[in-house]
């Protein structure tokens, strides 16, 4: 099968710190690749996924993430290049709704964020000529009326993941600096359970820095560590040492990559039931979902559970091969389905 991928242009495929999506199709691209499949890959230039790259992009632009006109700019170049393929996944907002794509291929995309009633709308037009991959059961389940051609959970390319013995006598948070990925509520959790906390945060955005200056350093004591934004390599080895990764999301996240991350290490959740968590985190197998009371009670816990049966949990269920086959199962479906037509891609997509 001839696969293209499309990711935004903003960040670079991995990311060198912060970008789930990215991290994502740079684990999904080399599995398709590793299954014995052929991947062109729309990225910003300065990406390092090794498939084969659509030529003539410029580099990732994090500054401007979010803006309608670069990204627009990009999937217009994507999808005018983009021949020869079976099919093209896109992972941007902009591209399915592309008026202009090519009317021989068809088009699959991954709902990576929050199905806001705003965005619920832009997904039910979506849905009329492009398939619509979600990532987890609760993400989907906010909107009953989006047709949903499949729930694919992440993967990881466990290859450069190793299990830690969770002996560094501290816990650790790993998220972007905003209310959302619950800090304040780790802070105060791991301080109730009297364990250090290390805390691994993105802080770019205005917001971000705005959120830590008033409500975050202002609270921050002796037992707390600031480390910044991690990379990979950094992150894997922060989670290494916690004894557990304290997550007390405050809202409904689609999936929630920390979270797997964290139990590729080895080392348990301790987390909301909020969003994906149920799916992910096994309660009292591969760490425990509970209220804000009742996390600091489970932080000694989780730290008695297999790290042996957290790394085997993602082996098993959210492993990058895994995630590679379920596309590939979606892809075939897709393309059976789909009849080419040169009136529009809605009539092409319908069976």
């Amino acid at each position: 099968m001839r696969i293209g991928l499309i990711v935004g242009p903003w960040f670079t495929v991995p990311p060198e710190k912060y970008g789930g999506t990215e991290r994502v199709v740079d684990a999904l691209a080399r599995a398709l690749v590793d299954a014995g499949h052929d991947v062109l890959l729309a990225a910003a230039s300065d990406s390092i996924c090794p498939v084969p790259q659509l030529p003539g992009f410029g580099p990732s632009e994090p500054e401007e993430v979010g803006l309608t006109l670069s990204e627009l700019a990009h999937v217009i170049k994507a999808y005018r290049d983009m021949g020869g393929v079976d099919i093209i996944h896109d992972h941007t907002m902009a591209g399915p709704l592309y008026a202009h794509r090519p009317l021989d291929i068809p088009v699959v995309t991954t709902i990576h964020g929050q199905l806001s009633p705003r965005a619920a709308t832009l997904y039910r037009d979506m849905a009329q000529d492009t398939a619509i991959i979600a990532i987890s059961h609760d993400q989907c389940s906010r909107v009953q009326d989006l047709r949903i051609s499949a729930v694919i959970h992440h993967g990881l390319d466990l290859s450069s993941v190793s299990v830690g013995a969770g002996d560094g006598g501290y816990v650790c948070f790993v998220g972007r600096m905003c209310p959302d990925k619950g800090l304040l509520e780790a802070v105060a959790v791991a301080r109730e359970a009297g364990v250090p906390l290390r805390i691994a945060a993105k802080m770019h955005a205005k917001d971000e820095q705005e959120y830590f200056r008033d409500m975050v350093q202002p609270v921050l004591g002796p037992q707390e560590e600031l480390l910044g934004e991690l990379s990979d390599p950094e992150k894997y080895e922060l989670m290494r040492g916690a004894s557990a990764l304290i997550n007390p999301v405050q809202w409904h996240e689609p999936f929630g990559l920390v979270m797997i991350e964290a139990l590729a290490t080895g080392t348990p959740v301790v987390a909301t039931p909020m969003g994906a968590a149920p799916e992910i985190v096994r309660h009292g197998v591969t760490g425990y979902l509970g209220g804000i009371d009742e996390l600091p009670g489970f932080v000694e816990a989780a730290a008695q559970l297999s790290r042996a049966e957290c790394r085997r949990s993602v082996d098993e269920y959210f492993n990058a091969t895994r995630m590679a086959a379920d596309h590939l199962d979606l892809y075939a479906k897709v393309i059976k389905q789909f009849k080419p037509s040169s009136k529009t891609p809605e009539e092409a997509f319908r069976p």
